[in-house]
């Protein structure tokens, strides 16, 4: 059922979900940031946040590279990988802010694909780096991961309750971000 935001959904509007212009900006949100912030759970529940170089795939899988011995990298080992990652500008003026939010499977990624992962990060990283796949296998204390988002929001309009301006997000469906990203590819 698609509905607007309400304090009964919590504030998520599922009626902008399907938008062209709120998928576009969605895209553009993952395209031009370089930075995530990872928030994981102990199994017990001691939360932690990591700001990590992210990099994404077509997908919109997420891949950053961590040490294996590292809290985050802990706690998705032991608890089920289950992440939340935001994606935002911290730079731009306040009550601006447009974010992402996914939420999803996180986990160490298949040695297989660590050479095409490597290229994704390098890719997006500012600083050139010597680094090659094998910099991240067998007795290397890092390991590359990856996030499979289940759910993805994105900051919606401020609405105002009486004298109070409270955030909401847009649920979007992975499939239409997904469809979208591949459509923009192909027009570069």
């Amino acid at each position: 059922m698609l509905e607007p935001a309400s304090p009964t959904n919590r504030w998520v509007n599922t009626i902008d979900s399907q938008n062209p212009e709120v998928i576009a900006q969605a895209c553009r949100i993952i395209a031009k940031n370089i930075y995530c912030t990872l928030s994981t759970c102990s199994a017990d529940g001691y939360p932690w946040v990591s700001p990590l170089l992210f990099a994404y795939d077509e997908d919109w899988n997420i891949y950053w590279s961590s040490a294996i011995a590292s809290q985050h990298s802990q706690h998705i080992y032991n608890n089920h990988g289950r992440v939340a990652i935001a994606i935002f500008d911290s730079s731009i003026s306040e009550g601006a802010v447009e974010g992402l939010y996914l939420t999803g499977t996180a986990s160490q990624l298949n040695p297989d694909a660590a050479e095409t992962v490597l290229q994704l990060l390098l890719q997006r990283a500012t600083k050139k780096h010597n680094r090659t796949a094998l910099d991240y296998l067998n007795d290397s204390p890092r390991r590359f991961y990856q996030c499979k988002p289940q759910e993805v929001w994105i900051t919606g309009k401020r609405v105002a309750v009486g004298n109070q301006l409270v955030d909401t997000k847009i649920q979007l469906n992975l499939s239409n971000l997904r469809e979208a990203k591949l459509i923009e590819q192909s027009q570069i």
